[in-house]
């Protein structure tokens, strides 16, 4: 029987680190790292969307795992997102993250074309056997992959023992409770969309892997902490305050990752760069609403941890 423990909390999706001529830093990811260690964050979840994986290339998503691996190997539980859109490299990609000891490989389906479903399986099946001692964690988020997480498809994947987990990122909570019933004692299905956390630990979500959490993981972490303790009036007052400051963020012209990324920088000192184009920069206008959000982040800290 896996240990599930490892999963069963607050994981950040990690940030893409730059320096000022956007290229990956080795210095400012492990900065990252440390930071996040030191917020008591069970995990982080490394190469995904947050990680900008879609504009890197393979060597980078190395460097970037390899820095992070310094930092959080022992301490806490690393995913590493492996996808590319072909075969080799994601097998590549999921091979030197099983070398380097990480306790979860994690894919996307292919995009772009719409494979049948016998593909996508043999795709994720393919991943997971370049990395025979890891567990698979299948990301569904088909809102940008295209693809949905049926539940053949995932009693297909469920023949392959390595397949540990669904990071659930599609939008009606049902999904969860219907991975969770499906996917039996041991099984563990991550809540994806930061925005119903709350509801998606109701449903029975064994944690939370989200966009949002590495820019405010205090709030995050409390949320956890209060439902798993059954009070979940409390934590659905921090859901609405985190929610709050998300649909702040996302109002600026800016990426929301850039947002967030210069938002750490104010409230933590920690500078780890903008967004890789074509993703938008913030300009000059987002500044008053950036600070504004960093507030709204430092107010409910202060009220709810």
């Amino acid at each position: 029987m896996r240990d599930i423990t490892k999963y069963q909390g607050i994981i950040p999706a990690f940030y893409a680190c730059y320096d000022e001529d956007g290229k990956v830093s080795r210095e400012r990811t492990i900065a990252l790292a440390e930071h996040l260690l030191k917020k008591g964050v069970k995990g982080v979840y490394v190469g995904g969307s947050s990680g900008e994986c879609i504009y890197q290339s393979k060597e980078e998503r190395k460097e970037i795992l390899e820095a992070v691996m310094e930092v959080a190997k022992g301490k806490m539980t690393v995913i590493a997102h492996v996808a590319c859109n072909n075969t080799a490299d994601s097998c590549e990609l999921a091979a030197h993250a099983e070398s380097l000891g990480v306790d979860a490989v994690a894919s996307i389906p292919p995009i772009y074309f719409h494979l049948p479903e016998h593909a996508i399986a043999q795709y994720w099946n393919d991943i997971s056997a370049a990395a025979p001692n890891t567990d698979f964690v299948i990301y569904n988020i088909p809102q940008l992959a295209g693809v949905a997480l049926t539940m053949p498809l995932f009693h297909e994947m469920l023949k392959n023992p390595r397949v540990a987990a669904v990071k659930n990122s599609s939008m009606p909570v049902q999904d969860i409770q219907m991975f969770k019933m499906d996917g039996g004692e041991g099984f563990v299905v991550f809540n994806g969309p930061d925005e119903q956390l709350v509801s998606g630990l109701a449903m029975g979500a064994d944690g939370g892997i989200g966009g949002t959490y590495g820019v405010m993981p205090e709030l995050y972490i409390k949320m956890f902490n209060l439902c798993k303790a059954g009070d979940f009036a409390a934590a659905r007052e921090i859901q609405f305050a985190a929610d709050a400051i998300i649909y702040g963020m996302c109002s600026c012209k800016g990426n929301l990752y850039a947002v967030m990324k210069e938002i750490i920088k104010i409230r933590e000192g920690l500078d780890i760069g903008s967004v890789r184009k074509p993703m938008p920069a913030l300009v000059p206008e987002d500044m008053d609403q950036v600070k504004k959000c960093a507030a709204m982040i430092d107010e409910a800290i202060a009220k709810f941890c």
